[in-house]
């Protein structure tokens, strides 16, 4: 049986996520549907990675497995599925893998990217697309915040819990390596893109990573004390995260042995 690894892209603010769920109405949901119409079976499909209701994405991965006895190519796939699904979610890309592939176990790294709106007055059709953010901020400080997280740190700090997580807790579960985490101004400095690319990411890592941050910025605490959460592994979790809006996961790494 086939695999295929897809990249699909899909704008957060529909649907509920990606994970299924009973309801449905989330983008794993709705890909399933589509996979299910054109094949007349059920069809499920893993993810590189759980995104939350209001995320969007622009390179989020998924494998399938395909009967032998369908013979479309992966040209054909993108095409099907694209005829197929709502205008919100897109298949960008589909190549075939190994028969043991797997979108999230062989992830090595992922790449996130959170917009804000500085302006006065959000437009509207940025609306569930960036944080709008309308006070002053030191974006030095912004900066120094973000590149605070760059290396291997506990994120204990940094992270929500979801209530499924395995007990006891196995060694290094909050640990992760954070390889770049940058800052960039873009339209006149009303825009502002945080981009942060690492290992892997814990259930709202980013978003408590981005709120911490623009605490900073905004003298709401001081750049001693974020560096202190960060580095203490018994510290108190951070209480700053950044709404879904603006956040976006851009892309996910394989290893090229891996991959197809």
């Amino acid at each position: 049986m086939p695999r295929v690894l897809f990249t699909c892209a899909y704008d957060g603010a529909p649907w509920r996520g990606w994970q299924s769920q009973t309801g449905g109405c989330t983008v794993q949901d709705c890909l399933q549907e589509a996979f299910s119409r054109i094949l007349h079976a059920p069809q499920k499909i893993s993810a590189a990675g759980r995104t939350d209701a209001g995320v969007h994405a622009l390179g989020q991965r998924f494998h399938a497995d395909i009967p032998d006895s369908c013979r479309m190519t992966c040209s054909n796939w993108i095409a099907a599925l694209n005829a197929n699904l709502p205008a919100s979610v897109r298949i960008l890309d589909a190549q075939p893998v190994e028969s043991d592939f797997h979108a999230r176990f062989n992830a090595v790294g992922k790449t996130y990217e959170y917009r804000i709106y500085r302006g006065a007055v959000l437009p509207p059709h940025e609306a569930g697309r960036a944080w709008h953010m309308a006070y002053p901020m030191e974006l030095s400080l912004l900066r120094e915040a973000m590149a605070s997280f760059c290396g291997e740190h506990d994120f204990h700090a940094f992270c929500a819990r979801r209530g499924n997580e395995p007990e006891p807790l196995p060694p290094n579960f909050f640990r992760r390596t954070i390889f770049s985490a940058t800052v960039h101004e873009f339209v006149d400095g009303n825009f502002i893109s945080l981009r942060v690319h690492g290992s892997g990411f814990l259930y709202r890592m980013v978003r408590i990573m981005v709120g911490s941050a623009c605490h900073v910025a905004r003298g709401r605490m001081s750049l001693k004390r974020l560096r202190e959460l960060i580095e203490d592994a018994n510290s108190p979790p951070a209480a700053f995260c950044a709404p879904a809006d603006g956040l976006y996961l851009l892309w996910v790494d394989y290893s090229s042995s891996r991959n197809g």
